[in-house]
């Protein structure tokens, strides 16, 4: 069978390799790809917000079907616009997807449904969000409503940092911005739980814990992720249960009240107080990194599992795992998340040599010439699998060193809430 996967990050390559893996595939097309999966797909430019000509190619080449990685044509409804085709598309419709498409969306479900999260406020002036600082303590947390690939939320430790927060969400940093988010701030540690579900049956997808903020130490601007670790060292039988039980369960009820059984994988971002788990946000497809760290110890064939859900058929499906440790660091493009220069000649990849336990996972690249460039911030994932977090993390930092790469930057402290 042919299959097509939308998306051009690290993601994306990590889909297309575990996909690659099953013995019905003839054929993947990568929309639009990037220079890792130039090697095991064919590449078609094409823009993602052109519904339109994605639909014409995969019918033309019998694409049978279509993987979903990126949030922004899930959330502007690319899985509703392929209803009236043949072709499967792994990824939940328009209305789910507003989980992630609008944080204001998923606290109106939490408030309603009585899922743990952090009190907020809606503001839609500047003006309102600004007074309010005077009534409340820091430090606290301002959020862009929509869609700000992973960037729009601001940590603010006292009232010139929440009044800056407030300006750049209202002035357009994330597009156009109608309401704004304040929350207090939550003291405890993240955790990402990630499940899959084919509108019926809800099966665990891994854990990881992700490392946002771009200096080490956890400090600095947030980015998309700058590197994951996997498990999280936080899960439990009781603590998933409370998971389910007062997070996703009463998700999936609220979204199937409004018409939308949920299709595909979904993420839920968490913080962990006092063995509770708190919602701060969803994410509606794989995580970037997570996506990355969890996929290597993915024992079943992916294409079954994607398919299953497609058909409703997940409860047939026994999902199992490798059971090792997986580390991810990123390496981005120095200035990220801030200003960087693009088109930067990347050597040595060839010459790597990966081991069986590890990977590279390409993200902001491109293939010219046969040479490999920089185009993105977040440039390269480098991964390894390990009975232990402490040598798999050894096993990446030996590879960043063999690439050498002066282009780039990366956080040395990945996973050091789980090594000595």
């Amino acid at each position: 069978m042919k299959v097509g996967i939308i998306g051009s990050g690290g993601r994306e390559h990590a889909l297309c390799l575990s996909i690659k893996k099953s013995p019905k595939v003839d054929k993947i097309y990568c929309f639009p790809g990037n220079a890792g999966t130039s090697g095991i797909a064919d590449n078609i430019e094409i823009d993602l917000s052109d519904f339109n000509k994605i639909k014409e190619f995969s019918i033309k080449n019998e694409i049978s079907l279509l993987i979903v990685g990126p949030e922004k044509p899930l959330v502007d409804g690319i899985v509703d616009f392929f209803n009236d085709t043949e072709i499967n598309i792994f990824g939940p419709d328009k209305i789910s997807s507003q989980l992630e498409g609008s944080k204001i969306f998923t606290k109106k479900i939490c408030e309603k449904y009585n899922i743990p999260t952090a009190k907020f406020g809606i503001f839609e002036s500047a003006h309102d969000a600004i007074s309010f600082l005077d009534k409340t303590e820091f430090p606290l947390v301002v959020k862009a409503d929509g869609l700000a690939s992973g960037k729009g939320v601001y940590i603010c430790k006292d009232k010139n940092d929440a009044n800056l927060a407030i300006k750049e969400v209202f002035d357009g940093k994330f597009g156009l911005a109608k309401n704004i988010l304040i929350e207090e701030f939550l003291t405890g540690e993240e955790m990402s739980y990630f499940i899959i579900s084919d509108g019926k049956e809800i099966k665990n997808f891994e854990t990881a814990q992700d490392h946002k903020r771009v200096l080490e130490g956890d400090k600095g601007a947030n980015t998309g992720g700058m590197g994951a670790y996997s498990p999280s060292r936080l899960l439990n039988q009781s603590l998933e249960e409370k998971i389910l039980n007062k997070i996703i369960n009463p998700t999936i009820k609220a979204l199937k009240e409004m018409g939308s059984n949920y299709k595909g994988f979904l993420y839920a971002g968490l913080m962990i107080v006092k063995d509770e788990p708190y919602l701060i946000e969803y994410n509606v497809r794989m995580g970037d990194p997570e996506c990355q760290t969890i996929l290597p110890k993915l024992k079943t064939d992916l294409l079954k599992i994607v398919e299953a859900c497609c058909n409703e058929n997940l409860k047939n499906i026994n999902i199992e795992w490798y059971d090792k440790k997986s580390l991810c660091i990123v390496l981005c493009s120095k200035g990220y998340p801030d200003k960087f220069e693009k088109n930067v000649e990347i050597k040595n990849i060839e010459e790597l040599n990966l081991s069986s336990h590890e990977y590279l996972f390409q993200a902001g690249t491109k293939k010219k010439d046969k040479k490999i460039y920089s185009i993105g911030g977040r440039v390269l994932n480098f991964v390894s699998l390990s009975g232990d977090f402490n040598t798999a993390k050894k096993s990446v930092i030996k590879n960043l060193d063999k690439l050498n790469w002066s282009g780039g930057f990366y956080r040395k402290d990945i996973g050091h809430k789980v090594i000595k």
